[in-house]
């Protein structure tokens, strides 16, 4: 990261720095772990849990969809929170919207269900949203390297809810049980934010200039949200999608197709960890964003081309491409001057970039059936990513919002 972004970031922080210590380093990491179990978890008990409550495919298709939505809608109200409650407490609110949301779905029937998944899911939007503004307010000298901590753990959350949640399932005697379990890691969370949290600073600065600018006609606040959404479309797609296509095009076997989407999460985490503090240190991010998005090409032509030559490598380069999120995150503390304006661009960008994500694996299963092939959804996904390379090499570039 340049001096003059070191400066500028470090400016009116004042005993908030001090908050950026051992202990909440620890917060903001467990509070990014318990971004992604809620979500996990459910898939690999869907069909035990649909069986369960009786349920249609219909309402197993809106379980899934509900929290890509809530996660859309609720981080555009998420900078409201911040203003009104202070950045701390609103953090503090949303890891307790996400515990209570894990133990009401559990509770009862097939409308709790949804309405407990609609909590937890506004509660991962509010601290999605909100983690950026801490660690650009009490991380100003090392944004890259506590965006890199908070994307690993997130990733590494991601990895645990959908590969314990079965032994759990086992062991525990049912979907409820094991599903409820995930809200006690939340309430560690919790207790440790909240204990961390305290006297930071935080509701000071949140509270500060309350009609402040909006950013719905900064050109350079699009580029940035069209950056999220892209790669988080296409996140989407491969996360819900690369299995049946190696099964189909790529000679693997569904054990296979499983361990390697789980290659995925993995490779993203040592890059999670390195690449954003290498980024930060320089004035431009641009080069390190086509790089990633290279790889990425590199394996959705590969998978086009020749699905079965390498599907492991192909894999492999499609992870790397997809670890440029630690680098969208990055991007945002990095563009915004302030507290105050890095939760106005992170709420606009994941707010309008998950709505457009949303839309990515309807597109691409829709295209797969009126086509009848996997060219043709490819061809998009190659297109929205060639799209993302360009639009992300301009929210690298060295300037603020």
């Amino acid at each position: 990261m340049s001096v003059e972004c070191r400066q500028d970031g470090a400016q009116g922080t004042g005993g908030r720095v001090a908050a950026g210590g051992a202990l909440f380093s620890v917060a903001v990491a467990l509070t990014a772990l318990n971004l992604r179990p809620a979500v996990t978890s459910v898939g690999p008990l869907l069909d035990e849990t649909r069986a369960s409550l009786g349920a249609s495919e219909t309402w197993a298709g809106l379980l899934t969809t509900v929290p890509v939505l809530c996660f859309a809608v609720a981080g555009l109200i998420a900078p409201l929170l911040a203003r009104r409650a202070g950045v701390g407490a609103a953090v503090s609110i949303a890891l307790a919207l996400l515990a209570g949301g894990l133990v009401i779905r559990v509770l009862d029937g097939s409308l709790l269900m949804i309405g407990g998944t609609l909590v937890a899911a506004a509660g991962i939007a509010f601290a999605g949203v909100l983690i950026p503004v801490v660690v650009k307010e009490s991380f100003p000298a090392r944004i890259g390297l506590m965006t890199g901590v908070y994307t690993a753990a997130l990733q590494l959350g991601a990895t645990l809810g959908s590969a314990l949640t079965p032994p759990l399932d086992t062991a525990l005697g049912g979907w409820r049980p094991a599903l409820a379990t995930w809200a006690a890691p939340a309430v560690l969370a919790l207790v440790v934010w909240t204990v961390a949290a305290r006297g930071g600073g935080f509701g000071a600065a949140a509270q500060a200039d309350r009609r402040g600018r909006s950013l719905l006609r900064n050109r350079l606040a699009w580029i940035i949200t069209v950056f999220f959404g892209l790669q988080a479309l296409l996140a989407f797609v491969v996360i819900g999608w690369l299995p049946r296509v190696l099964m189909d095009v790529g000679g693997v076997s569904r054990g296979e197709a499983g361990l390697l989407l789980g290659l995925l999460a993995l490779l993203a985490l040592p890059i999670s960890l390195v690449v954003p503090a290498l980024a930060a240190r320089s004035g431009s991010q641009s080069g390190w964003i086509v790089g990633l998005g290279g790889c990425g090409l590199a394996g959705l032509l590969g998978l086009l081309l020749a699905p079965s030559f390498s599907p492991l490598l192909w894999t492999v380069l499609l992870g790397l491409g997809m670890s440029v999120f630690s680098l969208a995150l990055t991007t945002i503390a990095l563009r915004a001057r302030t507290g105050q304006e890095t939760a106005k661009l992170s709420g606009m960008a994941q707010g309008f970039g998950y709505l457009l994500a949303a839309a990515g694996p309807f597109l691409f299963g829709l295209l797969h059936d009126v086509t009848g092939g996997w060219t043709v959804p490819f061809l998009m996904l190659i297109g929205v990513l060639v799209v993302q390379i360009g639009v992300g090499a301009l929210a690298g570039r060295p300037r603020y919002v």
